[in-house]
């Protein structure tokens, strides 16, 4: 369920892609957890965000921080102050926590932007790619997604 105790936005289109991105970050938490207990394994590569469940983890939660400040940079917004991803070693312990970090510095940064700069301007990503800022938050909604439906596919064979 969505939690919808979040304020008014300027643009609701900005609101309703952060409150998915809550949804469905809380959503493959609680998937990869159950991968994590039946000790899946991830298909072999060459990636080191897919060497582990650990690794997998830290890689959706270190993007869902990454994807903000990125939007904030861009838009010259202040620093959203999302803390450091926690280290491999302590993730799984740590990772309730960071979520609500993570989830509590994401509702802030965007509530007061108008709709004009969600959509008027590019900006080349760290991957090379440009993005609106509005489909920035569409891809950063996605991402975890992605990452549930493979662990949910792995977990069915």
């Amino acid at each position: 369920m969505i939690n919808n105790n979040l304020q008014p936005f300027k643009y609701n289109g900005a609101r309703s892609l952060v409150l998915l991105h809550e949804k469905h970050l809380k959503s493959f938490l609680l998937i990869w957890r159950e991968a994590y207990d039946k000790n899946i394994a991830l298909p072999k590569t060459e990636d080191p965000d897919y060497e582990s469940l650990i690794t997998l983890l830290r890689h959706v939660l270190r993007s869902a921080g990454n994807y903000m400040n990125w939007i904030c940079d861009e838009l010259k917004l202040q620093n959203p102050k999302i803390n450091a991803v926690p280290n491999l070693d302590i993730i799984k312990n740590e990772a309730d926590n960071y979520l609500n970090h993570l989830l509590e510095r994401w509702r802030l940064p965007l509530c007061q932007v108008e709709e004009e700069k969600f959509i008027s301007q590019t900006f080349t990503s760290n991957w090379g790619v440009e993005y609106c800022i509005d489909a920035m938050l569409e891809h950063a909604v996605m991402h975890p997604i992605r990452h549930e439906f493979q662990l949910r596919n792995l977990i069915m064979k």
